[in-house]
Protein backbone atom coordinates (compact mmCIF):
# COMPACT_ATOMS: atom_id res chain seq x y z
CA UNK A 1 0.00 0.00 0.00
CA UNK A 2 2.67 2.39 0.92
CA UNK A 3 4.38 1.62 -2.62
CA UNK A 4 1.13 2.08 -4.25
CA UNK A 5 0.78 5.67 -2.59
CA UNK A 6 4.04 6.37 -2.97
CA UNK A 7 3.73 5.62 -7.22
CA UNK A 8 0.39 7.84 -6.81
CA UNK A 9 1.75 10.78 -5.59
CA UNK A 10 4.75 10.49 -8.23
CA UNK A 11 2.44 10.36 -10.57
CA UNK A 12 0.30 13.30 -9.62
CA UNK A 13 3.54 15.23 -9.33
CA UNK A 14 4.57 14.41 -13.16
CA UNK A 15 1.12 15.23 -14.31
CA UNK A 16 1.34 18.59 -12.38
CA UNK A 17 4.85 19.53 -14.20
CA UNK A 18 3.21 18.51 -17.73
CA UNK A 19 0.34 20.44 -16.98
CA UNK A 20 2.30 23.43 -16.18
CA UNK A 21 4.22 23.17 -19.38
CA UNK A 22 1.43 22.30 -21.40
CA UNK A 23 -0.36 25.44 -19.87
CA UNK A 24 3.06 27.69 -20.83
CA UNK A 25 3.29 26.50 -24.33
CA UNK A 26 2.03 29.30 -26.90
CA UNK A 27 1.22 26.55 -29.22
CA UNK A 28 -0.99 25.03 -31.39
CA UNK A 29 -1.35 21.09 -31.51
CA UNK A 30 -1.44 18.86 -34.90
CA UNK A 31 -0.72 21.86 -37.56
CA UNK A 32 0.55 20.68 -40.77
CA UNK A 33 3.67 22.36 -42.77
CA UNK A 34 1.20 22.09 -45.68
CA UNK A 35 -1.11 24.10 -44.71
CA UNK A 36 0.91 27.01 -45.46
CA UNK A 37 1.98 26.37 -49.27
CA UNK A 38 1.13 28.56 -51.63
CA UNK A 39 1.47 28.74 -55.82
CA UNK A 40 3.60 31.28 -56.80
CA UNK A 41 4.66 31.47 -60.54
CA UNK A 42 8.23 31.69 -60.81
CA UNK A 43 8.41 35.32 -62.92
CA UNK A 44 7.03 36.83 -59.44
CA UNK A 45 10.28 36.10 -57.48
CA UNK A 46 12.37 39.44 -57.88
CA UNK A 47 15.89 38.83 -58.89
CA UNK A 48 16.90 42.36 -59.09
CA UNK A 49 16.42 45.04 -56.46
CA UNK A 50 14.73 48.20 -57.61
CA UNK A 51 16.72 50.85 -58.79
CA UNK A 52 14.75 53.17 -55.96
CA UNK A 53 14.83 51.08 -52.53
CA UNK A 54 11.48 52.73 -51.04
CA UNK A 55 9.92 52.62 -54.57
CA UNK A 56 8.56 48.72 -53.86
CA UNK A 57 4.91 48.60 -53.31
CA UNK A 58 3.34 47.38 -49.90
CA UNK A 59 0.23 45.59 -48.91
CA UNK A 60 -1.11 46.61 -45.93
CA UNK A 61 -3.18 44.20 -44.41
CA UNK A 62 -5.01 46.27 -41.52
CA UNK A 63 -6.39 44.74 -38.40
CA UNK A 64 -10.24 44.29 -39.68
CA UNK A 65 -8.89 41.99 -42.32
CA UNK A 66 -8.74 44.30 -45.28
CA UNK A 67 -6.47 45.03 -48.17
CA UNK A 68 -4.79 48.29 -49.12
CA UNK A 69 -2.58 48.15 -52.12
CA UNK A 70 0.12 50.87 -51.38
CA UNK A 71 3.40 52.01 -51.86
CA UNK A 72 6.32 51.71 -49.43
CA UNK A 73 7.11 55.79 -49.61
CA UNK A 74 3.48 55.51 -47.46
CA UNK A 75 5.06 53.73 -44.74
CA UNK A 76 5.68 56.93 -42.27
CA UNK A 77 1.95 57.79 -42.83
CA UNK A 78 0.73 54.03 -41.78
CA UNK A 79 2.37 54.46 -38.51
CA UNK A 80 0.16 55.67 -35.43
CA UNK A 81 1.77 58.31 -33.14
CA UNK A 82 2.96 56.58 -29.57
CA UNK A 83 4.53 54.14 -32.12
CA UNK A 84 7.96 52.44 -31.17
CA UNK A 85 9.57 51.13 -34.35
CA UNK A 86 12.37 48.54 -34.25
CA UNK A 87 15.03 47.80 -36.80
CA UNK A 88 17.38 44.67 -36.54
CA UNK A 89 21.09 46.51 -37.31
CA UNK A 90 23.00 43.43 -38.41
CA UNK A 91 25.40 43.73 -41.53
CA UNK A 92 25.77 40.97 -43.94
CA UNK A 93 29.16 40.06 -44.91
CA UNK A 94 30.70 38.40 -48.07
CA UNK A 95 29.55 34.90 -46.65
CA UNK A 96 29.83 32.51 -49.63
CA UNK A 97 33.34 31.18 -50.69
CA UNK A 98 34.48 29.35 -53.89
CA UNK A 99 37.40 27.73 -53.66
CA UNK A 100 39.16 23.69 -54.65
CA UNK A 101 39.62 20.66 -52.19
CA UNK A 102 43.37 20.98 -50.90
CA UNK A 103 45.28 17.81 -52.75
CA UNK A 104 45.26 15.10 -50.77
CA UNK A 105 42.56 14.20 -48.63
CA UNK A 106 44.13 13.04 -45.04
CA UNK A 107 44.74 9.41 -44.68
CA UNK A 108 42.07 7.73 -43.00
CA UNK A 109 42.08 4.83 -40.56
CA UNK A 110 39.66 2.08 -40.14
CA UNK A 111 37.45 1.35 -37.34
CA UNK A 112 38.65 -2.03 -37.18
CA UNK A 113 42.18 -0.65 -36.77
CA UNK A 114 40.91 1.41 -33.90
CA UNK A 115 38.97 -1.39 -32.01
CA UNK A 116 42.08 -3.66 -32.47
CA UNK A 117 43.96 -1.01 -30.33
CA UNK A 118 46.74 -0.05 -32.99
CA UNK A 119 48.49 3.09 -32.98
CA UNK A 120 47.00 5.12 -35.57
CA UNK A 121 49.92 5.76 -37.75
CA UNK A 122 50.22 1.73 -38.27
CA UNK A 123 48.82 0.67 -41.34
CA UNK A 124 46.30 3.80 -42.68
CA UNK A 125 44.74 3.50 -45.70
CA UNK A 126 46.32 5.86 -48.25
CA UNK A 127 46.06 9.29 -48.76
CA UNK A 128 43.80 9.38 -51.51
CA UNK A 129 44.44 12.61 -54.17
CA UNK A 130 41.43 14.93 -54.33
CA UNK A 131 40.62 18.02 -56.41
CA UNK A 132 37.42 20.14 -58.01
CA UNK A 133 35.63 23.53 -57.28
CA UNK A 134 33.97 23.37 -53.94
CA UNK A 135 31.14 26.12 -52.82
CA UNK A 136 30.92 26.75 -48.97
CA UNK A 137 28.10 28.81 -47.51
CA UNK A 138 29.57 30.66 -43.68
CA UNK A 139 26.64 30.13 -41.36
CA UNK A 140 27.78 30.71 -37.44
CA UNK A 141 30.97 31.54 -36.03
CA UNK A 142 31.76 29.07 -33.21
CA UNK A 143 34.75 30.31 -32.04
CA UNK A 144 36.60 33.18 -32.24
CA UNK A 145 39.69 32.13 -30.57
CA UNK A 146 40.27 29.15 -32.76
CA UNK A 147 38.09 30.89 -35.92
CA UNK A 148 35.68 28.15 -36.32
CA UNK A 149 32.65 28.52 -38.08
CA UNK A 150 29.17 26.15 -39.10
CA UNK A 151 29.05 26.23 -43.02
CA UNK A 152 26.79 24.45 -45.75
CA UNK A 153 28.75 22.67 -48.42
CA UNK A 154 28.75 21.91 -51.70
CA UNK A 155 29.20 19.03 -53.14
CA UNK A 156 28.31 18.36 -49.68
CA UNK A 157 28.80 14.02 -49.70
CA UNK A 158 32.01 14.32 -50.70
CA UNK A 159 34.01 16.28 -48.32
CA UNK A 160 34.98 14.44 -45.45
CA UNK A 161 36.48 15.37 -41.69
CA UNK A 162 39.65 16.05 -42.27
CA UNK A 163 39.77 17.52 -45.51
CA UNK A 164 41.49 20.57 -46.22
CA UNK A 165 39.60 23.37 -48.89
CA UNK A 166 41.66 26.11 -50.14
CA UNK A 167 40.31 30.30 -51.21
CA UNK A 168 41.05 32.61 -53.51
CA UNK A 169 43.07 33.05 -56.13
CA UNK A 170 46.20 33.08 -54.24
CA UNK A 171 45.02 30.49 -51.75
CA UNK A 172 44.44 33.50 -49.32
CA UNK A 173 42.46 31.18 -47.17
CA UNK A 174 42.68 27.30 -46.43
CA UNK A 175 40.35 25.53 -44.51
CA UNK A 176 39.92 22.41 -42.24
CA UNK A 177 37.02 20.14 -41.94
CA UNK A 178 36.74 19.11 -38.69
CA UNK A 179 33.37 18.09 -37.76
CA UNK A 180 29.51 17.23 -39.39
CA UNK A 181 26.30 18.07 -38.68
CA UNK A 182 22.78 16.93 -38.14
CA UNK A 183 21.57 17.73 -41.64
CA UNK A 184 25.13 17.71 -43.19
CA UNK A 185 26.45 20.76 -42.09
CA UNK A 186 29.80 20.87 -42.01
CA UNK A 187 32.13 22.50 -39.16
CA UNK A 188 35.83 24.19 -40.30
CA UNK A 189 38.69 26.05 -38.39
CA UNK A 190 40.01 28.90 -41.39
CA UNK A 191 43.75 29.38 -41.30
CA UNK A 192 45.46 32.24 -43.43
CA UNK A 193 49.37 32.02 -42.88
CA UNK A 194 51.60 29.41 -43.44
CA UNK A 195 53.12 28.12 -39.42
CA UNK A 196 57.29 29.01 -39.54
CA UNK A 197 57.48 25.05 -39.56
CA UNK A 198 55.88 24.67 -42.85
CA UNK A 199 57.20 27.70 -44.30
CA UNK A 200 60.66 25.62 -43.99
CA UNK A 201 59.60 22.72 -45.07
CA UNK A 202 58.98 24.08 -48.10
CA UNK A 203 61.95 25.97 -48.23
CA UNK A 204 63.93 23.06 -48.13
CA UNK A 205 61.73 21.07 -50.14
CA UNK A 206 60.37 18.61 -47.56
CA UNK A 207 56.97 17.31 -48.07
CA UNK A 208 54.70 17.83 -44.78
CA UNK A 209 53.53 14.17 -43.76
CA UNK A 210 49.56 13.84 -43.21
CA UNK A 211 49.92 14.04 -39.57
CA UNK A 212 51.30 17.62 -39.67
CA UNK A 213 48.60 18.01 -42.22
CA UNK A 214 45.83 17.19 -39.19
CA UNK A 215 47.83 18.98 -36.29
CA UNK A 216 47.79 22.45 -38.52
CA UNK A 217 49.88 23.41 -41.69
CA UNK A 218 49.14 26.99 -40.77
CA UNK A 219 47.98 29.41 -37.92
CA UNK A 220 45.12 30.62 -37.51
CA UNK A 221 43.73 33.46 -39.19
CA UNK A 222 43.56 36.45 -36.72
CA UNK A 223 39.85 38.34 -37.32
CA UNK A 224 40.52 41.38 -38.51
CA UNK A 225 42.54 39.54 -41.24
CA UNK A 226 40.47 37.20 -42.24
CA UNK A 227 36.90 39.49 -42.35
CA UNK A 228 39.64 41.60 -44.70
CA UNK A 229 40.43 38.59 -46.45
CA UNK A 230 36.91 37.63 -47.29
CA UNK A 231 36.00 41.24 -47.96
CA UNK A 232 38.34 40.73 -51.20
CA UNK A 233 37.47 37.01 -51.83
CA UNK A 234 34.16 36.29 -50.55
CA UNK A 235 30.93 36.97 -52.56
CA UNK A 236 27.45 38.19 -51.53
CA UNK A 237 25.34 35.05 -49.83
CA UNK A 238 22.50 35.58 -52.45
CA UNK A 239 19.65 33.34 -51.53
CA UNK A 240 19.08 30.74 -54.06
CA UNK A 241 15.96 31.32 -55.70
CA UNK A 242 17.92 34.61 -57.52
CA UNK A 243 19.26 32.41 -60.25
CA UNK A 244 22.37 34.53 -61.05
CA UNK A 245 25.71 35.14 -59.63
CA UNK A 246 26.13 38.07 -57.49
CA UNK A 247 27.52 41.32 -58.74
CA UNK A 248 29.37 44.47 -57.02
CA UNK A 249 26.22 46.39 -56.55
CA UNK A 250 24.59 43.16 -54.68
CA UNK A 251 27.42 44.53 -51.94
CA UNK A 252 25.58 47.75 -51.23
CA UNK A 253 22.09 46.96 -52.38
CA UNK A 254 21.79 43.63 -50.01
CA UNK A 255 22.40 45.77 -46.97
CA UNK A 256 19.95 48.26 -45.03
CA UNK A 257 21.00 51.54 -44.89
CA UNK A 258 21.32 51.11 -41.52
CA UNK A 259 23.38 48.25 -41.01
CA UNK A 260 26.25 48.22 -38.55
CA UNK A 261 26.96 44.83 -36.22
CA UNK A 262 28.59 41.96 -39.06
CA UNK A 263 27.51 39.16 -38.95
CA UNK A 264 25.15 37.84 -40.76
CA UNK A 265 24.80 35.84 -44.30
CA UNK A 266 21.47 37.14 -44.94
CA UNK A 267 19.89 40.50 -45.41
CA UNK A 268 16.57 41.15 -42.83
CA UNK A 269 15.16 41.84 -45.98
CA UNK A 270 12.01 43.77 -44.66
CA UNK A 271 15.03 46.30 -44.00
CA UNK A 272 15.86 46.40 -47.87
CA UNK A 273 12.60 49.39 -48.34
CA UNK A 274 14.18 51.77 -46.22
CA UNK A 275 16.33 55.15 -47.11
CA UNK A 276 17.66 58.08 -45.02
CA UNK A 277 14.80 59.93 -46.47
CA UNK A 278 12.17 57.78 -45.03
CA UNK A 279 14.05 57.49 -41.84
CA UNK A 280 13.77 61.66 -41.77
CA UNK A 281 10.51 61.47 -42.67
CA UNK A 282 9.92 59.43 -39.41
CA UNK A 283 11.90 61.84 -37.01
CA UNK A 284 9.52 64.56 -38.26
CA UNK A 285 6.51 62.73 -37.75
CA UNK A 286 8.01 61.88 -33.71
CA UNK A 287 7.96 58.06 -34.53
CA UNK A 288 10.45 56.42 -31.74
CA UNK A 289 12.97 54.27 -32.87
CA UNK A 290 15.12 51.29 -31.38
CA UNK A 291 17.56 48.85 -32.86
CA UNK A 292 18.17 45.69 -31.87
CA UNK A 293 20.87 42.56 -33.20
CA UNK A 294 20.33 39.22 -34.85
CA UNK A 295 22.60 37.72 -37.06
CA UNK A 296 20.68 36.16 -39.73
CA UNK A 297 21.99 32.45 -40.16
CA UNK A 298 20.41 28.95 -40.10
CA UNK A 299 17.74 29.19 -37.86
CA UNK A 300 16.22 32.03 -40.21
CA UNK A 301 16.04 30.32 -43.57
CA UNK A 302 16.55 26.87 -43.07
CA UNK A 303 14.29 24.14 -44.79
CA UNK A 304 11.33 22.69 -43.14
CA UNK A 305 11.94 18.59 -43.54
CA UNK A 306 9.03 17.32 -40.80
CA UNK A 307 5.34 17.20 -41.52
CA UNK A 308 4.30 18.32 -38.11
CA UNK A 309 4.94 21.89 -37.45
CA UNK A 310 5.42 21.53 -33.49
CA UNK A 311 8.30 19.18 -34.87
CA UNK A 312 10.38 21.95 -36.10
CA UNK A 313 13.22 22.83 -34.52
CA UNK A 314 15.20 25.71 -34.96
CA UNK A 315 19.32 26.36 -35.37
CA UNK A 316 19.78 29.13 -32.65
CA UNK A 317 21.32 32.85 -33.64
CA UNK A 318 23.31 35.40 -31.79
CA UNK A 319 21.26 38.24 -30.44
CA UNK A 320 22.16 41.41 -28.65
CA UNK A 321 19.82 44.33 -26.95
CA UNK A 322 21.49 47.29 -25.52
CA UNK A 323 20.93 48.82 -22.54
CA UNK A 324 19.09 51.86 -24.19
CA UNK A 325 16.63 49.73 -26.52
CA UNK A 326 15.24 47.80 -23.67
CA UNK A 327 14.48 50.71 -21.91
CA UNK A 328 12.56 52.10 -24.74
CA UNK A 329 11.03 48.64 -25.37
CA UNK A 330 9.67 48.38 -21.97
CA UNK A 331 8.63 51.87 -21.54
CA UNK A 332 6.42 51.66 -24.63
CA UNK A 333 4.94 48.27 -23.48
CA UNK A 334 4.49 50.17 -20.32
CA UNK A 335 2.89 52.70 -22.19
CA UNK A 336 0.46 50.86 -24.22
CA UNK A 337 2.27 52.09 -27.44
CA UNK A 338 2.44 49.99 -30.03
CA UNK A 339 5.78 47.94 -30.79
CA UNK A 340 6.21 47.86 -34.83
CA UNK A 341 8.67 45.08 -35.73
CA UNK A 342 10.66 45.69 -38.88
CA UNK A 343 11.23 41.84 -40.53
CA UNK A 344 10.68 38.57 -38.84
CA UNK A 345 14.22 38.38 -37.38
CA UNK A 346 13.08 41.62 -34.87
CA UNK A 347 10.15 39.58 -34.42
CA UNK A 348 12.35 36.70 -32.95
CA UNK A 349 14.19 38.39 -30.95
CA UNK A 350 11.78 40.64 -28.87
CA UNK A 351 9.72 37.27 -27.87
CA UNK A 352 12.75 35.59 -27.29
CA UNK A 353 14.10 37.80 -25.05
CA UNK A 354 10.30 38.48 -23.42
CA UNK A 355 10.07 34.63 -22.76
CA UNK A 356 13.02 34.57 -20.80
CA UNK A 357 10.87 36.18 -17.70
CA UNK A 358 8.20 33.77 -17.96
CA UNK A 359 9.71 30.19 -19.28
CA UNK A 360 9.56 27.61 -16.77
CA UNK A 361 12.55 26.00 -18.52
CA UNK A 362 14.54 28.87 -18.28
CA UNK A 363 16.56 29.17 -14.75
CA UNK A 364 16.08 31.30 -11.85
CA UNK A 365 18.91 33.91 -12.89
CA UNK A 366 17.64 34.32 -16.34
CA UNK A 367 14.08 34.60 -15.24
CA UNK A 368 15.52 37.52 -12.50
CA UNK A 369 17.17 39.31 -14.84
CA UNK A 370 14.36 40.22 -17.08
CA UNK A 371 12.28 41.29 -14.02
CA UNK A 372 8.49 41.86 -14.64
CA UNK A 373 6.51 38.79 -17.04
CA UNK A 374 7.41 39.81 -20.68
CA UNK A 375 9.58 42.31 -19.65
CA UNK A 376 12.66 42.85 -22.06
CA UNK A 377 16.08 42.38 -20.76
CA UNK A 378 19.29 43.87 -22.06
CA UNK A 379 21.97 41.45 -22.65
CA UNK A 380 23.49 39.15 -25.63
CA UNK A 381 22.09 35.50 -25.96
CA UNK A 382 21.57 32.39 -28.94
CA UNK A 383 17.77 32.82 -30.01
CA UNK A 384 15.71 29.52 -31.36
CA UNK A 385 12.51 30.58 -31.11
CA UNK A 386 10.04 29.22 -33.31
CA UNK A 387 6.79 30.85 -34.01
CA UNK A 388 3.75 29.66 -35.20
CA UNK A 389 0.14 30.10 -34.81
CA UNK A 390 -1.16 29.66 -31.86
CA UNK A 391 1.74 31.53 -29.99
CA UNK A 392 0.73 35.07 -27.84
CA UNK A 393 2.78 37.52 -28.68
CA UNK A 394 4.31 39.25 -25.65
CA UNK A 395 6.06 42.80 -27.55
CA UNK A 396 5.32 43.06 -31.20
CA UNK A 397 1.73 44.05 -32.31
CA UNK A 398 2.82 45.02 -36.05
CA UNK A 399 4.86 43.60 -38.52
CA UNK A 400 6.84 44.88 -41.78
CA UNK A 401 8.06 41.94 -43.61
CA UNK A 402 8.85 40.96 -47.02
CA UNK A 403 6.76 38.33 -48.89
CA UNK A 404 8.60 34.44 -47.98
CA UNK A 405 8.30 31.10 -49.22
CA UNK A 406 5.75 28.57 -49.19
CA UNK A 407 5.56 26.14 -46.14
CA UNK A 408 8.79 28.17 -44.57
CA UNK A 409 8.92 28.73 -40.81
CA UNK A 410 9.13 32.51 -41.35
CA UNK A 411 5.37 32.41 -43.34
CA UNK A 412 4.28 31.04 -40.19
CA UNK A 413 5.25 33.66 -38.36
CA UNK A 414 3.75 36.36 -40.15
CA UNK A 415 0.51 33.65 -39.96
CA UNK A 416 0.97 33.97 -36.34
CA UNK A 417 0.65 37.74 -36.10
CA UNK A 418 -1.83 37.88 -38.56
CA UNK A 419 -3.87 34.80 -38.76
CA UNK A 420 -3.34 32.39 -41.11
CA UNK A 421 -6.60 32.74 -42.99
CA UNK A 422 -5.91 36.63 -43.46
CA UNK A 423 -2.22 35.90 -44.55
CA UNK A 424 -2.48 33.17 -46.40
CA UNK A 425 -5.40 35.34 -48.39
CA UNK A 426 -3.26 38.14 -48.54
CA UNK A 427 -0.47 36.28 -50.54
CA UNK A 428 -3.11 35.42 -52.58
CA UNK A 429 -4.20 38.57 -53.41
CA UNK A 430 -0.14 39.38 -53.93
CA UNK A 431 0.22 36.63 -56.39
CA UNK A 432 -2.79 37.85 -58.25
CA UNK A 433 -1.96 41.22 -58.51
CA UNK A 434 1.84 40.62 -59.37
CA UNK A 435 3.78 41.48 -56.58
CA UNK A 436 7.42 41.23 -56.40
CA UNK A 437 8.47 38.18 -54.08
CA UNK A 438 11.43 37.51 -51.52
CA UNK A 439 14.27 39.27 -50.87
CA UNK A 440 14.73 41.82 -53.14
CA UNK A 441 10.97 42.02 -53.74
CA UNK A 442 7.71 44.07 -52.38
CA UNK A 443 6.91 44.18 -48.93
CA UNK A 444 3.59 43.54 -46.40
CA UNK A 445 2.65 45.46 -43.21
CA UNK A 446 0.78 43.22 -40.99
CA UNK A 447 -1.56 45.03 -37.56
Amino acid sequence: MARARFCQRGLEASWRTVERRLKWCPYNQGVLVSEFHYELPEELIAQEPLADRAGSRLLHAGAGCELHDRRFREFPELLRAGDLVVFNNTRVFPARLYGRRGGEQPPHFSQRTREMGHPENQNPHPAVSVAGRVEVLLTRQVSRERNEWECLVRPGRRIGVGERLVFGERDELQAEVIGRGEFGERRIRFTATPTSRAKSAREMGHPLSPREHLEGEYEVAHARDFFAILEKIGHVPLPPYIGRADSAGDRERYQTVYARERGSVAAPTAGLHFTPEILARMREREIETAEVTLHVGLGTFQPVRVERVEEVRLHSEAYSISDEAAEKINRARSAGRRVVAVGTTTVRTLEYAAQQSENPHFSRTQRARNGAPGEIGAGTGEANIFIYPGYKFQVVRALLTNFHLPESTLLMLVCALGGKENVMRAYEHAVREQYRFYSYGDCMLVE
